[in-house]
């Protein structure tokens, strides 16, 4: 990083004696930000890319069985439909490209929004917080050029990704099937969107003192925002009510693409963005270096016995999300457990009709109740896996942020630290994963739904825990050998998901490619019964991983970039 710095520090000299401006030495930092995370950044674009294509794909697949796509589209117009998809256009005609647009736009936004938020922050706040920001300060650079790179950068990559992914999906869908207009303004539309916000995270930088703080705020904003969608494209069905217009995540939906494509709704996401940009501006001028304009608020004087040592460290980093993280999902899981008496009404003779939906839901309409089960348990094994994920990645924020050492330099061992944050990271995955498991229970006993009982419930549970810890226990087994590499956690976790939800749907996919998922390994949930030789095998895998980590965090140096 020095090095860098004082290659391109006479270009940043000239021309602060050019003017001094407070956007002196852009320039160079956009290039030391692309050059720094040229990975990082490569793996997000390649993976939403490769989502695209592979979706795109599926579903031209599924649609070369008569009357699929239309079945599917049936499902989008049922509340669980429009909660994970959106306002259902183009439902009544349902092709390749409706179909895309409708189930993926939600899941594109989320993964772009995370993505813009960790940027912004990473370049902003954690760098005043990691004190790194002020080496960069000391030398002729504007007080505002840092934040201004760090959006430049998010500008470029979100155009690259929006880009070559509507080149991907006209390339494998075709011409006809998926126009290239229509792939730009479902691409362009879902970036716009996720970058509200990552302005939104600029705004909290801000705001807050911490990275986490921000982070965790902003990402709060995102839940918000997608519960308001919700609500509001299921007050009417199909296009959404007015009180979806309240929500970011909407105005990528109501671009319509495939169906009706408008541009203008982008306008919304563009406006929204330049006042969210001026505030963090305004913001920024008026606060202190390294400090927030929310003042933190003063800890107790002394410390309770309890909190010594780094398992309570540990514990109080990681308590606020995993909070937030039960109450959020715990809700969604309790809201969905309540459709089930429902679901026989709503898809009972499309399965029977339908192979491709037998293949999603299994030909017997007896079993509905248990395939509808199992697929909202994917969906909240899955949330359970990214937090997971997450969480397995707070030793390394607490590495390359300089805290790591601190605490390191006290009479704490490096094995002892390391297994007291994924202890606790550990422990949450199994927390949030049961609050999913019973919340839908719950749900579904507050209708009369009975059977099956909590003990299956908690068999599920149980069944799902070691998969889920495998997540963790790859992260941070990346974390100790290649801290470069820890995305390969999310690209798993893209991978199974794909797996999940279409790898039915390919008759010809090789069983191997089944194989790499860990929820391959897990007995079908309310169907199969509970295998202890697959739970052996799971867990076996997650505490390789998790001893592997150890031994890698223990043979190398820390580092602090």
């Amino acid at each position: 990083m020095t090095a860098t710095l004082e290659r391109t520090a006479p270009a940043a000299s000239s021309a602060a004696g050019r003017g001094g401006s407070t956007l002196t030495g852009t320039g160079s930092l956009v290039r030391f930000i692309l050059r720094r995370d040229r990975v990082r950044l490569a793996v997000w674009t390649g993976s939403l890319v490769l989502f695209y294509a592979y979706f795109t794909a599926a579903l031209g697949i599924m649609g070369e069985t008569e009357g699929a796509l239309q079945a599917r589209g049936a499902l989008m117009e049922t509340p669980s439909g429009i909660v994970m998809g959106g306002p259902g256009y183009g439902v009544e005609n349902y092709t390749v490209g409706a179909a895309m647009a409708n189930e993926g736009t939600v899941w594109v936004v989320l993964a772009l929004a995370l993505m813009s938020i960790l940027h912004v922050v990473r370049h902003t706040r954690a760098e005043e917080e990691s004190s790194r920001s002020e080496l960069v300060r000391a030398a002729p650079v504007g007080r505002h050029a840092p934040a201004v790179a760090a959006v430049a950068t998010l500008v470029l990559v979100n155009a690259v990704i929006a880009v070559v992914s509507a080149l991907a999906m006209t390339g494998v869908g075709g011409a006809e099937e998926m126009p290239l207009v229509d792939s730009l303004g479902m691409t362009v539309g879902s970036g716009l969107s996720a970058m509200v916000f990552g302005a939104i995270a600029l705004v909290f930088c801000q705001l807050v003192e911490h990275g986490r703080g921000a982070t965790g705020r902003s990402v709060a904003v995102f839940g918000l925002a997608f519960a308001i969608e919700v609500a509001g494209n299921l007050r009417e069905v199909p296009g959404g009510s007015t009180l979806s217009w309240f929500s970011p995540i909407a105005w990528a939906q109501q671009t319509r693409a495939f169906v009706d494509l408008r541009w203008w709704p982008m306008a919304l996401s563009v406006v929204a963005i330049v006042v969210l940009l001026v505030a963090a501006s305004m913001l920024a001028s008026r606060r202190d270096f390294g400090g927030g304009m929310i003042a933190t608020r003063a800890g107790r004087p002394d410390a309770r016995e309890s909190l010594r040592g780094p398992l309570a460290l540990a514990w109080l980093q990681q308590r606020t999300a995993l909070l937030w993280s039960c109450l959020g999902l715990g809700l969604m899981w309790l809201a969905s457990g309540t459709l089930i008496p429902e679901i026989g009404d709503m898809i009972g003779d499309l399965v029977v009709e339908n192979p491709a939906m037998q293949a999603f839901f299994g030909g017997d309409t007896s079993q509905l109740e248990a395939a509808f089960l199992g697929a909202i348990m994917l969906y909240g094994a899955l949330c359970a896996a990214a937090y997971a994920i997450v969480m397995g990645l707070r030793p390394k924020a607490e590495e390359t942020t300089a805290r790591a050492e601190v605490v390191l330099s006290a009479p704490v061992s490096r094995g002892r630290w390391l297994g007291a944050q994924l202890l606790v990271a550990g422990a949450g995955t199994v927390v949030l994963l049961a609050v999913g498991v019973y919340a839908l229970w719950a749900g579904a006993a507050s209708v009369g739904v009975t059977e099956p009982g909590l003990g299956t419930y908690t068999e599920v549970l149980v069944s799902y825990v070691p998969a889920v810890l495998i997540y963790l226990g790859l992260t941070a087994a990346l974390f100790a050998w290649i801290p470069r590499a820890t995305a390969a956690g999310w690209a798993l976790l893209a991978y199974t998901f794909v797996i999940g939800m279409f790898g039915g749907l390919i008759e010809d996919l090789p069983e191997a490619a089944r194989w790499i998922s860990p929820f391959h390994w897990v007995p079908e949930p309310f169907v199969a019964d509970f295998d202890a030789g697959s739970f052996a095998g799971l867990t076996a895998v997650a505490a390789g991983l998790l001893v592997l980590a150890f031994v890698g965090f223990r043979r190398r140096d820390l580092q602090s970039t």
